[in-house]
């Protein structure tokens, strides 16, 4: 079987809801990314065989195969098919395995694996919502409901879940959450997102056009005194607004080439993927599927977790890395060493393919050989992703 490598990776820099990224329509939004994933791989765009989508809500601007849509607004050839993959948040983290699979088998040779999320303009949860609101239904079908019970599957509720089970109170959920502003101001000062960010241009408010290339939600002046100033979700709960992900705008792109790939495109792997899989696990607490996930992965893949040198795992809400932490016995000097989602912003589908772009980009500046990314899912599912630098 082929090897499955990493050729290019791009990602937009976010945007807040409502902020600099909001007028961007995301089929252009992911299209721009994925022609700057091209252009900077160096590579004819006629070569890409196909592209698989990650989306989490694919309805409104965001319906009718935003894959395909998105590769015809990047200006690839009409020949470049598309498709659109929705495990929720982790969408383009499975995208990305489907065309490592793809590529391993030899059914094809190069792929674009990718994601997108503009929460601005297709709110959270609104193909469902909307559906149900015009009398459409809802997927909380009698079979579902004698599984799992009349519960609903809230991922706040979950958050307090996991942070009960663990026994994280609000200031240790608070001190995470200022330690990734912290990570994510300095790594952007030091400009280390500079080579995976694809900059675009913006209008502000005063009709003028400028370039937007640095993450929009990060607090570089947070304290947390202001962190501890945000209320609870819930009554009596821990989980906050300022510790958990930021609703967020944005794109990714990750370029998968087999060996026959990469010797028609000339182009150069940064990685090569060296596990995929995923599980599922309790639909109702939802978020702790990662801890068992990376135990079977490393498991599988033969490694420890100290032969990992990065971890990406995504800061949905604080609770869900300081478990994983926990569970996994990991160095936290390893996790999310610039910072995460809750400083980044999380755009649900294009998560997965932007955090891959930023484990990638961290392998080379740090030097290190292997990187793990992991994210919680709604229903109670994991995806998990090693690769090695090249």
């Amino acid at each position: 079987m082929a090897e499955a490598y990493i050729a290019a990776v791009a990602r937009s820099a976010g945007g807040r809801r409502g902020g600099r990224m909001a007028g961007w329509h995301p089929t252009d939004l992911a299209g721009a990314v994925m022609r700057g994933l091209v252009d900077h791989a160096g590579i004819d765009a006629a070569l890409v065989e196909d592209v698989i989508m990650g989306c989490a809500c694919p309805g409104g601007e965001q319906g009718a195969n935003i894959g395909r849509y998105a590769a015809l607004a990047a200006g690839f050839p009409e020949t470049v098919p598309g498709t659109t993959v929705d495990r929720q948040c982790g969408s383009s983290q499975q995208a990305l395995h489907f065309a490592a699979a793809t590529v391993m088998a030899g059914l094809q040779d190069v792929v674009i694996a990718a994601g997108v999320e503009s929460m601005t303009r297709v709110p959270m949860g609104l193909p469902w919502t909307l559906a149900a609101k015009h009398g459409f239904g809802t997927y909380r079908s009698p079979g579902l409901n004698a599984r799992v019970g009349d519960e609903p599957f809230s991922q706040f509720t979950g958050a307090e879940k996991l942070a009960a089970q663990f026994g994280f109170d609000r200031e240790t959920l608070d001190r995470f959450a200022l330690d990734s502003h912290r990570k994510a101001a300095a790594a952007t000062e030091a400009g280390h997102f500079a080579a995976e960010i694809v900059p675009l241009e913006i209008m502000l408010e005063d009709g003028t056009r400028e370039m937007h290339d640095r993450d929009e939600g990060i607090r570089a002046d947070s304290t947390l005194e202001k962190i501890g100033q945000v209320k609870t979700l819930t009554e009596g709960g821990v989980v906050t607004a300022a510790n958990a992900s930021q609703i967020c705008d944005g794109a990714a792109a990750v370029l998968v080439c087999n060996e026959a790939g990469l010797k028609a495109t000339g182009a150069t792997p940064l990685a090569r993927i060296h596990h995929m899989s995923v599980l599922g696990g309790d639909p109702i607490v939802m978020l702790d599927t990662p801890l068992a996930a990376t135990e079977r992965a490393l498991a599988r893949a033969g490694m420890a977790i100290g032969d990992i040198d990065l971890y990406e795992v995504n800061e949905a809400f604080a609770p869900v890395p300081l478990a994983w932490l926990h569970a996994t016995g990991a160095d936290p000097a390893r996790l999310n060493v610039q910072g995460g989602a809750i400083a980044l912003g999380h755009p649900l589908g294009a998560s997965g393919a932007k955090l891959m772009a930023t484990l990638v980009s961290a392998l080379h500046r740090t030097g290190g050989r292997y990187g793990l990314q992991t994210m919680c899912e709604a229903g109670g599912m994991a995806n998990v992703t090693i690769v090695e630098r090249l």
